[in-house]
């Protein structure tokens, strides 16, 4: 019985052939589009996460103390006694964290050389660049660039110069390359660095680098000494240290480690990045939800070929009940038609994504997506948008198609075949 209805779904389908085509067509052209649309954000969120894993540091311990001194040093005294400042406006202190050397000996202790793989000192600034006419507030970041490479593999990402002349010259600069883009920099200028301090200094450019990382590209690395100086910091003081570990995916515990043992704020790069990742999560479930949506218009167009269809064949329909053909058999091959358009257009709008997929990642324009800066689009090709997306759309085709059924099953074969009109 399976086989014959299977047969005489297919006859509906090809007797109404164009209308047939259409409709799998559109089925299609919708199940490539949300396909391309997942693969895009979602490929998006995976280059930029596996960017960041390998370019910035995993855990970040920052200047900033976990417990300030309070605000009201004298609450415990009782409520009738009153405290009055006077003439205590000062300087608000700098983020810096001190003996910092302690801090990178204890990540070469046994306790945690397992865990923390790379660690790097660092000063920031933000300073004045000029050169000519030319001017721009940068952030300028002191590092030891040996250390520093291992955290962001800064010495791959150079597209012009060499380590070694940074590493021999007091006054080098490695600059990023939107920075040196807006300021017209070539290896060998001459830029003049204007701190807060107001006191400047010349610098050279010994290269010039490209990460991708937008923040990154738009700063430039000085030495450590040279950063402190810079910031006006003591040999024995930082701005914070980045920190490589093991698992940069499952570093939480280890960054509040960090925090208790050392007293200074540990972030890790999720949450130094959690509005851009709750955003790509956003951006995640509308598309998710236009797969729904969609659906159900690729729906009701397998729902209007099924109408027609029982309008054009009820005496065909009427026949096959006078030959023995049950409600359910009926229910079951309009069913199966609904089934069939939908898997037909479905592995077809497949096919076409895996073609706009590889059009889109092969396209060679350099694009600014979000905060990072690539050739290309970064696009997904996990085979599981590519099931979830087919699932949904021969689902929402099949169910379409009960509505046409129940109609096609309510027939009653003596009134249809009385009726000369049909």
């Amino acid at each position: 019985m399976l086989k014959t209805l299977f047969d005489i779904a297919l006859r509906h389908l090809l007797g109404r052939r164009r209308q047939t085509l259409t409709t799998i067509f559109g089925v299609a052209v919708s199940t490539m589009v949300l396909i391309t649309t997942i693969s895009l954000t979602r490929g998006l969120l995976d280059s930029f996460i596996d960017t960041i894993v390998n370019v910035a540091p995993h855990i970040t311990i920052k200047g900033e103390k976990l417990n300030p001194v309070p605000v009201n040093i004298i609450n415990r005294a009782g409520e009738t006694r009153v405290s009055m400042v006077e003439d205590n406006i000062r300087k608000q202190e700098k983020e810096e964290v001190r003996n910092y050397r302690q801090i990178l000996g204890m990540f070469s202790s046994s306790l945690y050389e397992k865990e923390v793989t790379a660690s790097s000192p660092y000063v920031e600034s933000q300073v004045m660049a000029v050169k000519g006419n030319r001017n721009q507030p940068i952030l300028l970041k002191g590092v030891i660039i040996d250390r520093e490479n291992e955290i962001s593999g800064i010495a791959g990402k150079i597209q012009q110069g060499d380590l070694s002349v940074f590493r021999n010259s007091s006054n080098a600069l490695l600059v990023g390359r939107t920075v040196a883009r807006d300021m017209h920099l070539e290896l060998n200028d001459e830029v003049v660095i204007i701190p807060a301090s107001g006191k400047s200094r010349q610098c050279k450019v010994a290269g010039i680098f490209f990460s991708g990382v937008n923040a990154v590209d738009n700063s430039v690395f000085v030495s450590l000494k040279l950063g402190q100086i810079i910031e006006g910091l003591p040999a024995n003081k930082v701005s914070g240290i980045a920190l490589k570990v093991r698992d940069p995916l499952n570093n939480t515990p280890l960054a509040r480690e960090m925090e208790r043992i050392t007293g200074y704020k540990c972030p890790t790069w999720q949450e130094e990045n959690a509005s851009i990742l709750s955003l790509f999560a956003r951006i995640g479930y509308i598309v998710f939800s236009l797969v729904a949506f969609v659906g159900v218009v690729s729906g009701f167009g397998v729902a209007n070929i099924l109408v027609t269809t029982v309008f054009e064949k009820s005496r065909d329909i009427a026949i096959m009940k006078s030959f023995g053909f049950s409600a359910l058999h009926l229910v079951a091959m309009f069913v199966l038609e609904g089934f069939l358009v939908g898997l037909a257009g479905a592995l077809l709008g497949g096919v076409l994504a895996i073609g706009s997929i590889n059009l889109f990642a092969s396209i060679p324009v350099e694009n600014s997506q979000g905060p990072l800066t690539k050739t290309g689009f970064s696009m997904s090709l996990n085979p599981i948008y590519f099931f979830y997306v087919i699932g949904v759309t021969v689902f929402i085709s099949t169910i379409s198609a009960i509505l046409p059924s129940a109609r096609a099953a309510k027939l009653e074969p003596v009134k249809v075949l009385r009726d000369s009109s049909l």
